[in-house]
């Protein structure tokens, strides 16, 4: 393993840092909040024109084919500036596609995932709040040669913007066996998208709800009754892509906490000279540092397939959730009263650190996934 990154990747991350500092400050984000799109078409353009979309895709279909451990370095500049963006799911939209769709489907979805000229997401999560396979209960009968879908799934991001979504519905079985995945338009007949109201207004959530929903052969991802191995596939890296924001994150945190304990003075000294201030500030940067090893080490794995990748993705999203959400709390303690106002920017990065951290499954749920994993 390499422990250090290339020239290339260096150059990756201050384009990236460039670009989404001049176009996404705060302000923005703000305004963002505000929009029903929740995200801003003309900077998605953008950053599709570059090819972020398509990082980690083939070749063949339009993307880079470039490494897990790239597209870690552009989500940590994502995560610096809260970038409220479709751009997670539908990389992992593409993934599904890529690894299970047919090559009718692929050659026709993968290139428009490529260049963001589509946009998708993933939706397995049901009322249940269950992260594995037997959360999964939604029904897809067979009639005739299809499926028909009914029922509903909760906390689908950007639904509402999205054209097109990976299903996960129960056609048999129970566990792990019975699962099939589908590629659904989210214009299809019986489809409707109900907005969530949500703590984190940056990341917009939709119950997504399927109304004698039809699904042919042609819209089913791998081989019906066996969709859960894809879809693990894709939930692993999933957790890798919000590890890296949220590492992005809390380093942003982290930046802020000691830029104003070092201009913040109580007593004629900067606050950051007292033990409780500067003890603080030492534990917060052990956390991001220990979540930033653990993501690398995911993105690796991953990049790799090895036999323990899954493993490390649980770990990076375990590790992640609880640096971010320790960093940015006791940012916002040492920010005082002004952390704890609207105006002030804190708030923005505590809040996605709490809905990030719920994503794939919170840190104490990964961290069972690792017991298991390693046989406690």
């Amino acid at each position: 393993m390499d422990f250090g990154f290339s020239e290339e990747q260096e150059m990756l991350r201050q384009s990236a840092r460039g670009l989404l500092e001049k176009e996404c400050p705060t302000s923005i984000v703000r305004k963002l909040m505000e929009d029903a799109r929740g995200y801003d078409p003309e900077l998605w353009k953008k950053i599709g024109g570059l090819g972020w979309h398509g990082l980690v895709m083939p070749e063949e279909f339009g993307g880079a084919g470039l490494t897990y451990i790239d597209l870690t370095v552009v989500l940590e500049e994502i995560g610096r500036v809260l970038l409220p963006s479709p751009f997670i799911w539908t990389v992992l939209f593409a993934e599904a596609i890529r690894r299970g769709a047919s090559p009718v489907a692929r050659r026709r979805l993968l290139p428009k995932l490529a260049t963001g000229d589509l946009i998708g997401t993933l939706a397995y999560m049901e009322p249940s709040g269950s992260y594995d396979a037997d959360g999964i209960i939604m029904p897809a009968r067979r009639e005739g040669g299809e499926f028909v879908l009914e029922g509903q799934k909760v906390f689908v991001p950007d639904a509402h913007v999205a054209d097109c979504m990976v299903v996960a519905a129960r056609s048999a079985g129970q566990g792990t066996r019975g699962i099939t995945l589908f590629a659904i338009e989210m214009k299809r007949a019986g489809v409707s998208v109900i907005p969530l109201k949500t703590m984190d207004q940056t990341r917009k959530l939709s119950e997504v709800r399927f109304d004698a929903v039809r699904a042919t052969a042609d819209d089913v991802i791998g081989e019906p009754e066996q969709g859960w191995r894809i879809l693990a596939e894709v939930i692993d890296r999933g957790k890798l892509m919000m590890a890296a924001e949220m590492c992005g994150g809390a380093q942003k945190a982290l930046e802020m906490a000691v830029d104003y304990a070092k201009i913040r003075e109580q007593f004629g000294r900067p606050i950051g000279s007292y033990q409780a201030i500067s003890h603080k500030c030492a534990n917060m940067l052990v956390d991001v540092e220990g979540a930033k090893s653990a993501t690398y080490a995911a993105a690796w794995a991953l990049t790799n397939e090895t036999d323990d990748a899954s493993l490390g993705a649980a770990i990076a999203k375990a590790a992640a959730s609880d640096a971010y959400r320790r960093t940015t709390a006791d940012a916002v303690q040492i920010h005082g009263g002004i952390g704890f106002t609207w105006e002030h920017d804190m708030h923005l990065y505590f809040k996605r650190a709490k809905s990030s951290e719920v994503m794939f499954g919170d840190a104490t749920y990964n961290r069972e996934l690792v017991a298991q994993m390693i046989g406690l």
